[in-house]
């Protein structure tokens, strides 16, 4: 069976948007944070194209998945998961930790997601 949160994280380290459609509801309510701002998106596709792909910009290559990690909080799911992330300005380490809920159909339906930033790496 595979975990709704690792296929998340697959597909966005692929930048495979066919993948972050099928694990998103298309009614997904997403919130996140990064250190500079905070994020919101009412569907799949404002998600992984007016968020995530924000996040991770064109020349924003996930050169490595260094770790996914999942578990359940009660009745809520976690996803925690770091990435090597290549681009213009260098290596940079990413690490995230996403805590979501499923719909019916076991597609992600809220997203309440954290983003510790883009740190150099040597």
């Amino acid at each position: 069976m595979t975990v709704p949160g690792a296929e998340f994280v697959r597909a966005l380290a692929a930048k495979d948007t066919a993948g972050l459609l099928a694990v998103l509801s298309p009614t997904v309510v997403f919130r996140g944070m990064t250190p500079g701002r905070f994020w919101e998106a009412g569907t799949a596709e404002a998600t992984v194209h007016e968020v995530l792909y924000v996040w991770f910009e064109p020349a924003d290559v996930v050169a490595e998945v260094l770790s996914v990690e999942t578990a359940d909080v009660a009745d809520r799911h976690r996803v925690d998961y770091r990435l090597v992330v290549r681009n213009d300005d260098g290596r940079h380490l990413v690490e995230q930790r996403a805590y979501y809920d499923l719909d019916d159909e076991g597609r992600i339906a809220a997203v309440h997601a954290v983003c510790a930033g883009f740190r150099p790496l040597p």
